[in-house]
């Protein structure tokens, strides 16, 4: 079993960075009027194509725009400025935004458990490799982790950048090329991953594995929501956090 894991609302709680900036963006282009909702943003990413943050900002905005009956042309690269300087901060290269306080959502010895069970394990992430470095090497004090980030690989749900982690890790560790994938994300974008690997791949087993991210754990509602959400988009399992993929869970999907 290979096990690769998402980073925003896998790793790390993006809801008051990632998603933060987001709504900051869309604000600051709309001239203040309109700021996104956590369940405006969940329901632009339920459509499983708006896995990377920027083009969301870009997309509500002129899905704002367009509501008005005055469709406009942003400009995306003063998006990506405006939206690091939030989430990084002004100075790239003494990073003070919104970054710096993510809660992590896992330890170190988790992937230790997993090491011990013999269990390979990676990421692949639609954020920047300097945005997850930030987190695995500088929070997690992970060494060299394998990572293939939004640099390397186009974005989900193109499974490109899965196939890459996979491959690396079989290259790594003199793997089987045929043994099972489990991919844990948090949102539908990572499952329509999945999907779309193993419409590619059918010889090897892909299992999703949901994971709900903290801001929708708050109202019961939602929570059931987003779990129907994920099962739908093909999730295997959905956990609270991703820390209940143990050993022993991740033996039993193996029976799905």
């Amino acid at each position: 079993m290979i096990a690769i894991f998402d980073i925003d609302g896998v790793v790390r709680d993006v809801g008051n960075s990632y998603r933060r900036a987001l709504a900051d963006t869309v604000e600051r282009f709309t001239g203040g009027v309109y700021r996104p909702t956590e369940l405006d943003i969940d329901t632009l990413k339920s459509a499983g194509v708006w896995n990377n943050d920027w083009e969301a900002s870009q997309e509500l905005i002129s899905r704002y725009f367009r509501a008005l009956g005055n469709p406009i042309e942003t400009d995306y690269q003063e998006i990506v400025t405006f939206f690091q300087s939030r989430y990084r901060g002004e100075d790239d290269n003494n990073w003070t935004g919104y970054i710096c306080n993510e809660p992590l959502l896992l330890q170190p010895d988790y992937l230790e458990q997993l090491t011990n069970a013999g269990i390979p394990w990676g990421f692949f992430s639609g954020a920047t490799r300097a945005s997850a470095n930030y987190v695995l090497s500088k929070r997690l004090g992970l060494q060299s982790p394998l990572l293939i980030a939004m640099e390397d690989a186009p974005g989900k749900p193109d499974p490109t950048g899965l196939f890459a982690a996979v491959e690396q890790l079989e290259q790594k560790h003199n793997l089987d090329k045929m043994l099972p994938v489990v991919y844990a994300g948090d949102t539908v974008g990572d499952m329509y991953t999945v999907e779309k690997a193993r419409s590619l791949f059918p010889q090897r087993q892909w299992i999703g594995v949901g994971i709900l991210p903290p801001h929708v754990q708050t109202i019961e509602q939602r929570r059931s929501d987003y779990t129907k959400t994920l099962i739908t988009a093909g999730a295997a399992i959905v956990f609270d956090n991703i820390q209940e993929l143990t050993p022993a869970e991740i033996s039993q999907l193996l029976l799905l």
